[in-house]
């Protein structure tokens, strides 16, 4: 069985609201002593072990110095693929091309889920950043209230979703759009992509249209994450 290592207050009450069944052990230390008690309740009447350690055990069954006092062990999340045939019909679909450092996914995820994003799309590619402990923990509890999915062909799942979503990369090219310019007279499918090279060229040869984040020019770009946030924010004003 995988499992993955959900850390901090926040991932894990998201964890016990959205997947209680999933939870298989529980650590805390004694500062979190006040948190961890009604969710150690709720794993007593289930018969789900938990356990009160010294900060150096915490480190290790957590496998990380970043636990933040509470740290949840869970059966690994499943991402089904999306079916072309059948996709999720939300006013926004976020996709993730070439996303691979498990940080950036996680501050993506949060991002989405503080501007009301419900669906998330990954393209599965080698390298590709699915859940993960870094992810959950960076994500702050997001993870846990998005529907993920995943595609490993993505223009084609993107040309399919045509008819239903007005396909948009975020670039840098100057020909793209402003977000303010953008129609928004149907669900839109926005496309991010990886920091080094960015929507690839198959992927943004399967949108309609492009856009980009003005800037002043002295750096070039925004991290993707910090991208993702402004992108939402403007779709959201």
């Amino acid at each position: 069985m995988q499992t993955d290592t959900i850390c901090g207050a926040r991932a894990v009450a998201a964890l016990f609201h959205r997947r209680p069944e999933a939870v298989l052990r529980l650590f805390y230390t004694e500062a979190m002593r006040g948190i961890a008690g009604p969710l150690c309740a709720e794993l007593a009447r289930r018969r789900v072990p938990y356990r009160l350690l010294p900060p150096d055990e915490m480190t290790r069954a957590a496998s990380t110095a970043h636990h933040g006092g509470l740290a949840a062990v869970a059966r690994a999340r499943v991402v089904p693929v999306m079916e072309p045939a059948s996709p999720p019909r939300v006013p926004l679909l976020l996709v993730l091309d070439g996303i691979g450092n498990p940080h950036n996914f996680g501050a993506i995820a949060r991002s989405a889920a503080f501007f009301g994003v419900t669906t998330l799309l990954i393209h599965h590619v080698p390298g590709a950043a699915l859940p993960s402990d870094a992810a959950y923990r960076t994500a702050e509890g997001a993870l846990e209230y998005l529907d993920l999915y995943r595609s490993r062909d993505l223009p084609a799942l993107l040309a399919a979703l045509g008819p239903l979503y007005r396909t948009v990369a975020a670039t840098l090219r100057p020909g793209a759009m402003a977000m303010g310019d953008m129609p928004r007279d149907r669900p839109l499918a926005l496309v991010l992509g990886s920091e080094e090279h960015g929507v690839s060229a198959p992927v943004l040869a399967a949108c309609r249209r492009e856009v980009r984040i003005a800037g002043s020019g002295v750096v070039q770009s925004l991290n993707v994450a910090q991208a993702a946030a402004v992108l939402l924010h403007g779709l959201k004003a």
